[in-house]
């Protein structure tokens, strides 16, 4: 019979990447960590890490023993739905961990609506960048995320988690108010090409984001200025510093800019995901907040919102 506790070390060295990482997020010492991969490898009569470097990396015997501890970890999450009541009224304790701008659009709203429909639900919101909220996720350390698909998302096809889109966040040009470009109600992105731009942070997804569809367009974007908040940026442009690409999801402080949607196709935009552990899509506190935050990510990127903001008095 296979120990399920070292088979939980097993799963965080192949997620975070390394026996320390992994020993850490479980809050052993990196030699017990490897002490229960060492005893599970026995127990299995199979190598299951092997030197890489200075490092281990996984055997194909573990990548197999994986692939079932994805499937037993998911059963155990339905089963654990079902003995604590089956289809009964959210209760009890719901962690949710979002990026953001997301959080202050959709998850707060989400919070406040479940609070008011199910008084013994306690909800309770925590900021987090996507890979930061997929390690909350699978520490068991919340119960859905909120993401951005990036590069460091696991990919649809990861056996530990349940991915479902949920709203495609199309990116607005934003110009000074007297910008040429200003008056028109919508533009193609290869028209701001000879401009300049303000960039978030190199490294970041949203300069990916930029740089993506600047290229699709079929220019590279000169950014002398950057910056890492969305109304940082709005306030850079305003001074008529450069333009930029913002997500239509982000509030913007009242400047003298204007938001103009974006022609083409496809649109230029951020796919934003909600995440669990798999298995547990269907608890009861689970589906609650799914059903909300579906019915206002609907209406939370409305292409007719007001897309021009009014100079400060």
């Amino acid at each position: 019979m296979i120990d399920l506790r070292r088979l939980r070390v097993l799963r965080a060295v192949a997620h975070y990447g390394t026996v320390t990482a992994a020993a850490q997020a479980l809050h052993m010492t990196t030699s017990a960590a490897s002490q229960q991969i060492r005893l599970l490898a026995r127990e299995l009569d199979v190598p299951l890490l092997e030197p890489r470097g200075r490092g281990v990396r996984l055997t194909p015997a573990a990548h197999g023993l994986l692939a079932h501890a994805d499937d037993i970890t998911a059963r155990w999450e339905r089963a654990e739905t079902e003995i604590r009541g089956l289809g009964t009224e959210p209760a009890g304790l719901l962690r949710v961990a979002c990026f953001p701008v997301a959080l202050s659009r959709l998850l707060a709203p989400m919070a406040a609506q479940l609070s008011a429909a199910h008084p013994r639900l306690d909800v309770r919101l925590l900021e987090a960048e996507p890979e930061h909220a997929l390690d909350l996720l699978f520490q068991n350390e919340a119960d859905l995320a909120v993401i951005e698909a990036s590069p460091g998302v696991p990919p649809p096809t990861d056996t530990r988690f349940d991915q479902t889109p949920l709203l495609d966040d199309a990116l607005d040009l934003v110009t000074p108010h007297h910008h040429p470009l200003a008056h028109h109600p919508r533009v193609h992105l290869s028209q701001a090409a000879d401009q300049t731009w303000v960039l978030p942070p190199q490294g970041t997804t949203c300069h990916a984001h930029t740089l993506s569809a600047c290229g699709a367009a079929g220019f590279t974007p000169h950014g002398p200025h950057q910056a890492r908040e969305w109304s940082t940026i709005a306030a850079l442009v305003a001074h008529g510093l450069g333009v930029a690409l913002i997500p239509r999801l982000a509030d913007l402080p009242p400047l003298p800019i204007t938001r103009i949607p974006l022609q083409g196709s496809p649109t230029p935009a951020r796919k934003i995901l909600t995440c669990t552990r798999k298995g547990s899509r269907d608890h009861p506190a689970v589906t609650a907040a799914l059903t909300h935050l579906t019915r206002l990510a609907a209406t939370a990127t409305d292409p007719h919102r007001p897309t021009t903001t009014p100079p400060t008095p």
